[in-house]
């Protein structure tokens, strides 16, 4: 087959394309058309057809995403914003953090090893791209139900595939969620988040200005992996009932990304980049646009020069591969020799492609003939945008009026016990160190606090013990019964993690999983939760600094729970005076701060003992959720709380069971007088958690709570072996420690 030119694509206007094969849409083909004035080369419909694909281009959603920016917060703490790779937050002392979340669902169904090693390849990259060296990962996942034969295939393959590759980069996983639902099935959500640290002056962008700079491509070879990978694969649906466009997943290989790192950070020391930008999605075809579309000129690039894996390549196959562990630098001419020193002294394959120009175009030749002749924004920055029709469905109200509080509950002390037990070891409430010991937390030497803590914590400066904490959270079964407030509690209750470990919640990075955007209810949940978001960031005083859209998670009609995934980073100046969760000393009182309320719509109990869903979830009090913080973030720093822990799933009792399984303790509890002891206990109400405060610290304590103006009750104390809920049941620790550690090995095994 000849070599499809610019030259042939001008004169042969009526060559047929498979424009449809390739995921654009009819009109999208026209509007090619219409841009180039011509029709497009297979090369550059290749480049349009990945870059406009829905992962890459968020078209259904980006009108949504505006908010995130038209509502921001005002804060001197963001550096970097929306728009680049990752965002980057000044936390003092010069420093500087970047972090971000993105999603490898669709791959990871399809080959759950590799998939999830890529998405923690690709994230990590993301973040090197911005100056930073990559410290810390976590993994925010979800599974179908936990006794189906499809998540016992799934479920270890991710877990090894993200073990496997952080591992191997040295980079401790320090949180991170495993939540099963049977709306999963089929539709797992493999999220995996990266945080760097750099100084402030080693910030660097994605971006190709001045006139001959070099374009070097460096590190792995490209190869027919992946080819169309995830940009394809996540802008559709799953369907039984008909083929479906599944292309190979990515191969990763860490011990190659872990020489481009230190290659990398090696070239960033000498300072020999004015652009740089990683291969993820849309491989080559996403960084030259996007370089040169970010950039002051146009682009000149030599395609036959890249380095391959399988020289049978097409041009297309090359602009389209997500091969991975590759870089894309913008070099000046008189540093491109040490540039290819240092990637030679790693063993890192270096090439110049091609150069920045003076121009406005993106120009690809392939063995001297121009396959490609572009406007690069129309490819990286100018793609469709669609405003989707969203209606509340029709069954929402049925399902708001479905109220988990009409369901039977525990009658007798024996009962509540036994629904307790339940709790405690269903798998989404059960122990996940089945999970989280097959990663290493604490390689480097820097991590403060990891799983089962309620968020990650690094030490980021070892002579001043300046840190950071980070926590991920979503529910989306809260998030089924109200997109708006789903979102918000999502938001919240990963602001509070961070608080209850003291540090200050400063930014927000987010992974908004959904189902199919040609669908109007899909896309009203969407359309809802990014308000209510965008709404609640700006209450807290935390902006989006960035993160990632993943829609199309369904099989069929069928799409999974609204899923916004919320990552909280927060600072903390001392990290030695962090708070854990254990109960670790008999004697500490017991405080429950905030107010329980009769809130059980979407709750865990409700799920666990009658595997219902319906109601409203728990009302969001965000400037509640501030002055808590507040409380926690001063107890953690003037030493006046031993241990603490958020009220989320399962609410009080699960984190009283987790807190003295996590120490070694029991407790003896006293129900509040008016309280039921059924609401006491699994009520899920925001805004509240225990705080273990020693005896000499108890009126300095709630003195601070009173002037505050917040609910401080006096619980119980941290005592003995069994946690004594007085009046109602005892359970010994052994007994729940059996039940809480025992599911995930016996339902994967």
């Amino acid at each position: 087959m000849s070599l499809d030119t610019v030259k042939h694509a001008t004169e042969s206007p009526e060559v047929g394309q498979p424009w449809a094969e390739l995921g654009l849409k009819e009109d999208e083909y026209a509007r090619i058309r219409e841009i180039l004035g011509r029709r497009p080369t297979g090369a550059e419909l290749a480049m349009y057809s990945v870059m406009w694909s829905e992962h890459c281009s968020y078209k259904s959603s980006k009108v949504h995403l505006k908010q995130f920016g038209d509502k921001a917060p005002r804060t001197d703490a963001l550096l970097v914003g929306i728009g680049e790779n990752a965002g980057v937050v000044d936390v003092g002392q010069g420093y500087a953090v970047t972090f971000k979340v993105e999603s490898h669902n669709h791959p990871s169904y399809i080959e759950p090893y590799q998939g999830a090693a890529t998405g923690v390849g690709g994230i990590v990259r993301d973040i090197l791209a911005m100056g930073a060296r990559p410290v810390a990962v976590m993994d925010p996942l979800r599974f179908g139900a936990a006794d189906h034969p499809d998540t016992h295939r799934v479920l270890p393959g991710v877990v090894a595939g993200i073990g496997g590759y952080g591992n191997c980069l040295g980079l401790p996983n320090i949180g991170g969620e495993v939540v099963f639902d049977p709306c999963y099935q089929g539709n797992p959500l493999v999220n995996a988040l990266c945080v760097g640290v750099m100084k402030h002056e080693d910030i660097h962008l994605a971006k190709a200005s001045g006139a001959g700079n070099k374009v070097i491509l460096y590190g792995a070879r490209t190869g027919g992996d992946g080819i169309g990978g995830v940009s394809v694969l996540a802008s559709e649906t799953f369907d039984d009932a008909r083929p479906a466009k599944r292309p190979a997943v990515q191969v990763g290989d860490p011990f190659q990304e872990k020489l481009l790192i230190e290659c990398t950070l090696e070239i960033f020391r000498e300072n020999l980049v004015a652009g740089i930008q990683d291969l993820g999605g849309a491989g080559l075809s996403c960084a030259t646009s996007e370089l040169a579309s970010a950039g002051s000129g146009g682009m000149h690039i030599e395609l036959d020069t890249v380095p391959l894996r399988d020289s049978s390549l097409s041009p297309e196959e090359i602009l389209m591969s997500e091969s991975q562990e590759r870089m894309c630098a913008i070099v000046e001419p008189d540093k491109v020799e040490r540039f290819l020193e240092i990637c030679e002294k790693w063993d890192v394959i270096a090439t110049v492609i091609g150069e920045v120009t003076d121009g406005e175009r993106l120009e690809i030749f392939w063995h001297g003939e121009q396959i490609v002749d572009v406007p690069p924004r129309s490819v990286a920055h100018e793609g469709p945008t669609y405003h989707r029709p969203f209606a509340r469905p029709q069954w929402q109200d049925a399902l708001q009026a479905d109220d988990a509080a009409r369901l039977p509950r525990p009658a007798t002390p024996e009962q509540l016990r036994a629904q307790v037990l339940a709790l405690v070891g269903s798998p989404n409430q059960a122990s996940k160190a089945w999970v989280t010991d097959q990663y290493d937390r604490f390689v480097q030497g820097n991590t403060v606090l990891a799983q089962p803590e309620d968020s990650g914590m690094i030490r980021i400066d070892e002579d001043t013990n300046l840190g950071v904490a980070l926590a991920t959270d979503g529910n989306g079964r809260y998030t089924k019964l109200d997109p708006y407030t789903g979102a918000q509690l999502a938001l919240a209750e990963a602001y509070r993690n961070v608080a209850a470990t003291g540090a200050r919640p400063l930014a927000v990075s987010d992974c908004l999983n959904f189902g199919s955007p040609e669908d109007p209810a899909v896309m009203w949940q969407f359309a809802e939760a990014t308000r209510g978001l965008a709404d609640a960031c700006q209450a807290l005083g935390t902006p989006v600094t960035g993160g990632n859209v993943s829609l199309y998670n369904q099989t069929g009609t069928t799409a999974i729970h609204p899923t916004p995934v919320v990552a909280v980073l927060g600072v903390i100046d001392d990290v030695t005076r962090r708070t854990p969760v254990a109960f670790a000393t008999e004697g500490q009182l017991i405080y429950l701060l905030g107010e329980t309320r009769e809130e059980l719509g979407g709750s865990a109990w409700s799920q666990v003992v009658h595997d219902h869903l319906g109601g409203m979830p728990p009302r969001v009090d965000l400037e509640r959720e501030k002055l808590l913080g507040e409380v926690l973030i001063s107890a953690s720093r003037d030493g006046m709380a031993d241990a603490a822990h958020d009220l989320s799933d399962g609410g009080l009792v699960q984190a009283l069971v987790e807190s003295c399984l996590r120490g070694g303790k029991g407790a003896r509890v006293v129900v509040p007088d008016g309280l039921d002891p059924f609401v006491f206990l699994f009520s899920e109400s925001a805004g509240r958690a225990i705080v273990a405060v020693p005896r000499s610290e108890e009126v300095r304590f709630t003195d601070m709570c009173g002037a505050r103006g917040l609910p401080a009750t006096r619980i119980g104390v941290v005592d003995g072996e069994t946690l004594d809920i007085q009046g109602q049941f005892s359970i010994p620790l052994t007994e729940l420690k059996q039940a809480h550690e025992a599911t995930i090995p016996g339902l994967i095994a």
